[in-house]
């Protein structure tokens, strides 16, 4: 039995060692084992981190009875991160699992995960954790560092609200008029004491005598038309209109003596027509004579007006008939004043929105606000404006406008939330998803722009943004439109177009001092192998916001330009 015994124990001992000689060769020669990342950069889009890894086992060199487990994770200052899917087991020829075999020939596995992306993965290290098992023994593998960083240029994407305010209907100078009729007896001129005492007229002369007095109110001009009715002859009209029209001028010109206005060359505009045909047929139409149908018709056929009126006098009954209710009303001068009433300026307009805004009326309050650059003062007049009128759409998302130009995002959402209760058109929905679009909650504001019954530029923009954090590049651009922008540029470089990247960034007409638009041109420089470009991007980016002096250093982007002496003295 001790010798049994003794023989069993040594055969163990000899399997022990054999298993366990087996994983440290496979330790010894790990580094025989070649990786592949790619990208070989690792890159964030729509918020993760993809990686696919493929590692070759060279021939004699997996035991067949032995398992291998590799655990990518991404190590970066203060933690680490593992990829969605853990690990990958691939197993030599005599192990019963379910997992890729690796044959004593050689072979190899694919590994393809995602991770979610956090600021500090950008500097980062990729490291492959390697553990191998055979029977009860395991053995861990010098771990393998298989990547430096993740570039993220996808974050740099501009999340910032492109609100719409509603317009104010101020008009400064608003066009008004009085009119009045002096009628004549046939075929006189001269102007009846009676028509002097009509309503008209006694109103037409108190305008003036009101407009002259008045400040705000400035003459524009006069205008006196004369006619004389189509019946008779073309002389004797001719002489009629143009004696009843220097009769209606003489009337005018007595009112106007004392008015400086009238003496501008031009002021009094003065037109006769001797045979008033355009009257006569819009006041057949407009009445009920019994022929008026025939008399029309008569219209339509003759355009000369001897034989329009030979053929009218020809129908004796409806002739008499216009006699009486038609030609009278068209023996006339018809006077026109016209006058611009002036409101305030804006001057006045901006020193009253900020003494005292009651006064002003609504529109004068929205005009207020763009007048001024100032949001606080633009955010006062427009609650002012809300105050006095608390079923104003306007109002209501002018003053959610104003509270997102100060930042003060939950307060604008709160004011949009409120507009909408007056109205919810697509522009609160426009500037509701912004404000969800700056808060972070991405899934509500495209719920809101997707809403709108008709996309304006703004949710375009705003969808461009969304498609750039799902990683949807062509559908960014396309959203975008042709309007030179930092977003658009930024989407072009991320589908790989870079040149049309640098086209877009060239053509913007102003910087933003956020120094992004510039820093984008030092990464388009640098996948163009344009130095100057780069350098010239980064010195522009660098000068309007000093931060990017430190994200430069580590930006994975730049990294063949670290070493660069202009660069350095850059970045230092």
């Amino acid at each position: 039995m001790k010798k049994i015994s003794s023989y069993f124990i040594l055969i163990l001992a000899a399997v022990v060692m054999s298993g366990c000689s087996g994983l440290n060769k496979m330790k010894q020669n790990a580094g025989l084992i070649k990786y592949e990342v790619n990208p070989k950069v690792l890159e964030a889009h729509a918020g993760v981190v993809n990686v696919e890894i493929t590692g070759q086992f060279p021939a004699s060199y997996f035991d067949k009875k032995t398992e291998v487990t590799v655990t990518p994770v991404l190590t970066y200052a203060g933690g680490e991160s593992n990829f969605d899917k853990v690990d990958a087991t691939v197993q030599g020829e005599s192990v019963q699992a379910n997992n890729p075999v690796i044959t004593y020939n050689g072979g190899n596995f694919k590994y393809t995960s995602s991770v979610p992306y956090k600021d500090a993965m950008k500097v980062s290290e990729l490291m492959l954790k390697v553990k191998a098992k055979r029977g009860t023994k395991s053995l861990d593998f010098d771990p393998v560092k298989l990547a430096d960083g993740v570039i993220a240029t996808s974050t740099l994407v501009m999340k910032h609200a492109r609100n719409i305010s509603m317009k104010d209907n101020y008009v400064r100078i608003i066009p008004e008029s009085q009119a009045a009729d002096i009628n004549y007896v046939i075929n006189q001129a001269e102007i009846r004491t009676t028509e002097l005492k009509a309503e008209d007229i006694i109103a037409l002369k108190n305008y003036i005598k009101a407009v002259s007095t008045d400040a705000n109110r400035q003459f524009k001009s006069v205008g006196i038309s004369s006619y004389a009715s189509p019946d008779g002859g073309l002389d004797l009209n001719t002489k009629l209109s143009g004696n009843r029209g220097t009769a209606a001028d003489k009337l005018l010109k007595k009112e106007f003596e004392k008015i400086e206005a009238a003496k501008a060359a031009g002021f009094f505009d003065s037109k006769t027509t001797p045979e008033d045909w355009d009257g006569f047929k819009a006041a057949v139409e407009a009445s009920t004579l019994q022929d008026k149908d025939l008399i029309l018709r008569v219209l339509s056929m003759y355009a000369d007006p001897e034989v329009r009126e030979k053929e009218i006098k020809n129908m004796s009954a409806a002739y008499e008939a216009l006699k009486t209710n038609i030609l009278p009303q068209l023996r006339r001068s018809k006077m026109l004043i016209s006058v611009d009433k002036i409101g305030r300026s804006d001057e006045q307009i901006l020193a009253q929105a900020k003494s005292d805004p009651s006064v002003l009326s609504l529109e004068e309050l929205l005009y207020a606000g763009t007048l001024t650059k100032d949001a606080n003062e633009q955010l006062s007049f427009y609650k002012a404006a809300l105050l006095a009128n608390p079923a104003c759409i306007r109002a209501a998302n002018n003053v959610g406008c104003a509270l997102m130009s100060l930042d003060k995002t939950n307060e604008a959402l709160a004011a949009f939330e409120a507009a909408k209760l007056i109205e919810n058109n697509d522009v609160i929905k426009n500037n509701l998803g912004f404000c969800y679009l700056v808060k972070g909650d991405l899934t509500k504001a495209k719920e809101l722009f997707t809403s709108m019954s008709a996309a304006t530029t703004e949710s375009k923009w705003g969808l461009g943004v969304l498609a750039i954090t799902e990683g949807k590049y062509d559908d960014a651009v396309n959203y975008f439109g042709s309007e030179p922008c930092f977003n658009l540029a930024l989407a072009q470089l991320l589908k790989k177009d870079v040149n049309k990247a640098k086209v877009t960034l060239d053509s913007m007409k102003e910087m933003c001092k956020c120094g992004k638009p510039s820093y984008l041109k030092a990464i388009v420089g640098a996948r163009l192998d344009n130095r100057d470009y780069m350098l010239n991007g980064l010195r522009e980016a660098v000068g309007f916001n000093a931060d990017l002096k430190a994200y430069a250093k580590t930006d994975l982007e730049l990294a063949k330009y670290w070493n660069d002496d202009t660069f350095k003295s850059i970045v230092q």
